[in-house]
């Protein structure tokens, strides 16, 4: 087992907002055991802008979903922010999710009844920000959607319905971003503007956890923890040292 405990340069005195302790994850499909995270203990601490790499099936949406209080872990301890995941009710886990942990589902999940704008004000009420309507504004120019407020899901584009979810998860205020590959429906300059956006997230009493399958984009992390069949199998600094955002190719 890996026991995750990097500490990215500068924030040898940040709180640990994400911790879990041997954590395991089974699933039963036709009487079938299928271990879907092995073992996993990783604490992630403010300030950090972390990338989870490793291939498809390799656990990294399971891991996201379980910090995320989207899906319970078989056995092990989750804390986030503080706060108990692991045992917790289904009421506290809601809470939880409008309080604490923000999501970028790569299936974009929006509202199709709503507008974009609608859909990034529902993020905000959720998490209970005042000016949610001023806030769903700046988030969605932030991502370059300005001209798109009025438009509905049906009328937009995958990268722009993307765009959209980034704004509805930065909307929130959270400590913690979750990020399922969150630059999967976007073109490379896009990609590199909306990581910029989530990498400057990672500050102060925030954390950013990033999925992804892309080793371009782990080089802008400050860490890299890599999963493969369920288990952590590295975790520090990307190789080389950090990379700017500006400097990616893929």
């Amino acid at each position: 087992m890996v026991t995750s405990s990097v500490v990215s340069p500068g924030s040898a005195v940040a709180p640990a907002l994400i911790e879990l302790r041997d954590v395991n994850r089974v699933y039963r499909l036709d009487g079938l055991a299928v271990v879907a995270l092995s073992g996993v203990s990783l604490s992630v601490r403010a300030g950090e802008f972390v990338v989870v790499l490793g291939p498809s099936g390799s656990g990294k949406t399971t891991l996201l979903n379980l910090v995320g209080g989207l899906d319970a872990a078989t056995s092990g301890e989750i804390r986030v922010a503080g706060h108990p995941v692991t045992g917790a009710s289904r009421g506290q886990l809601a809470e939880y999710r409008r309080r604490t942990t923000s999501f970028v589902f790569q299936t974009f999940n929006l509202f199709p009844g709503l507008t974009a704008l609608e859909n990034v004000e529902f993020g905000a009420e959720a998490a209970g920000r005042k000016d949610a309507s001023a806030i769903a504004r700046q988030r969605l120019a932030e991502v370059g959607l300005t001209d798109r407020v009025d438009h509905f899901p049906h009328q937009l584009s995958g990268g722009e319905q993307q765009r959209v979810a980034i704004a509805r998860a930065l909307a929130t205020g959270n400590p913690i971003l979750l990020a399922d590959e969150p630059t999967g429906e976007l073109d490379f300059q896009t990609g590199v503007a909306i990581l910029e956006l989530l990498r400057a997230q990672a500050t102060g009493d925030r954390a950013v956890l990033v999925v992804t399958h892309n080793r371009e984009i782990a080089r802008a992390a400050d860490r890299v923890v890599e999963l493969s069949s369920g288990r952590i199998v590295g975790d520090g600094a990307p190789a080389g040292g950090r990379a700017a955002v500006a400097d990616l190719r893929w």
